[in-house]
């Protein structure tokens, strides 16, 4: 491959995007351009690269040898750049996954990043669980997000890096007409014979699950079967009404109507959670949501490890080993 005295790195930018999309019309769409303005931009770089990058046909695209050898080096590239203007006050906005509108943690962390960082912008996204987030950050497609790094696929953590942020109590949403809703905090033994509800089939939140059947394992209590994925939080609370089964949260999610939430107990379980970005990311929004992070858990004692607190025996190394 002949090399150019001078690639520039807009073009760069539009080559990642369609490596990572393999699809022109949504790369363009990522990118806010017109498709026909992108396929310029990709015939330009093989132009001036002298190399044929991407095979395309009606029905999919792919990366030639040559374009496969060139996205690593690309990809370098662009997380330099990115560096440099956020070194000089110019960074891009830090695109921060929330999982979901109702938790806490990671809103009062982003709450707090841009008081720290009030020249940064940071845009909240809500990806529903970590496992969708993590190749969404793996992608460029997200920076940060939130959620039990210990459950993730380990090919998925081998390209993460992460910062333990809290041990989450977690809770029990039940119908208001359950017979444990008179009950003020539940015992994990009044569960037993229950079909719990925590994300079963959903693909985006893998890690919630396996958490729930590490939880539930010898108790006599079963995660329950899949349900029609809900996609926003009115849908979510519609189907939960519908179905009746109790849902496995952490303290202070929002109730649904009709439901109150019951913190657990004997013993406490707690949803390890961390704050998980790409390796290699430099950027100033991101130094503040690491600092958020440890400013409130210092404060609040996030990662203060009740006496008969519970995690799953994978997840203490992951976390510090803070048990």
């Amino acid at each position: 491959m002949p090399a150019p005295a001078h690639i520039d790195p807009r073009l760069l930018r539009v080559f990642v995007t369609v490596a990572e999309e393999l699809h022109f019309t949504r790369a363009a769409a990522r990118l806010y351009v017109a498709q026909q303005a992108l396929s310029r931009d990709v015939r330009r770089l093989e132009r001036e690269l002298g190399a044929e990058l991407f095979l395309r046909s009606t029905r999919q695209v792919g990366l030639t040898a040559d374009g496969a050898r060139l996205l690593p080096y690309a990809r370098r590239v662009l997380a330099a750049q990115d560096a440099l203007l956020a070194a000089f006050g110019q960074a891009r906005p830090l695109l921060v996954d929330l999982n979901s509108p109702g938790l806490e943690t990671g809103r009062r962390v982003l709450h707090r990043a841009r008081e720290l960082a009030p020249d940064c912008e940071l845009m909240a996204r809500y990806e529903s669980g970590l496992t969708g987030a993590a190749a969404e950050l793996l992608a460029g497609r997200l920076d940060a997000s939130f959620g039990r790094f210990a459950g993730l696929d380990p090919a998925l953590r081998s390209g993460l890096e992460h910062q333990p942020v809290r041990f989450e109590p977690m809770a029990v949403i039940l119908p208001s007409d359950h017979r444990l809703a008179a009950l003020e905090t539940v015992p994990l033994a009044a569960l037993e014979g229950e079909a719990v509800y925590a994300g079963a089939g959903n693909e985006r939140t893998l890690e919630w699950t396996d958490l729930a059947f590490h939880l539930f394992e010898g108790r006599g209590i079963t995660v329950a079967p899949p349900l029609p994925l809900a996609v926003g939080e009115e849908e979510f609370q519609r189907i939960m009404t519908k179905y009746r089964n109790p849902v496995l949260g952490v303290v202070g999610f929002p109730a649904i109507p009709g439901t109150v939430w019951r913190p657990l107990a004997d013993p406490v379980p707690l949803s390890p959670v961390s704050l998980v970005w790409r390796k290699g990311l430099a950027h100033p929004g991101l130094d503040a949501l690491r600092r958020a992070a440890a400013e409130i858990g210092r404060a609040e004692r996030w990662l203060q490890w009740p006496a008969d607190g519970w995690i799953p025996a994978g997840d203490r190394e992951v976390m510090g080993g803070r048990t």
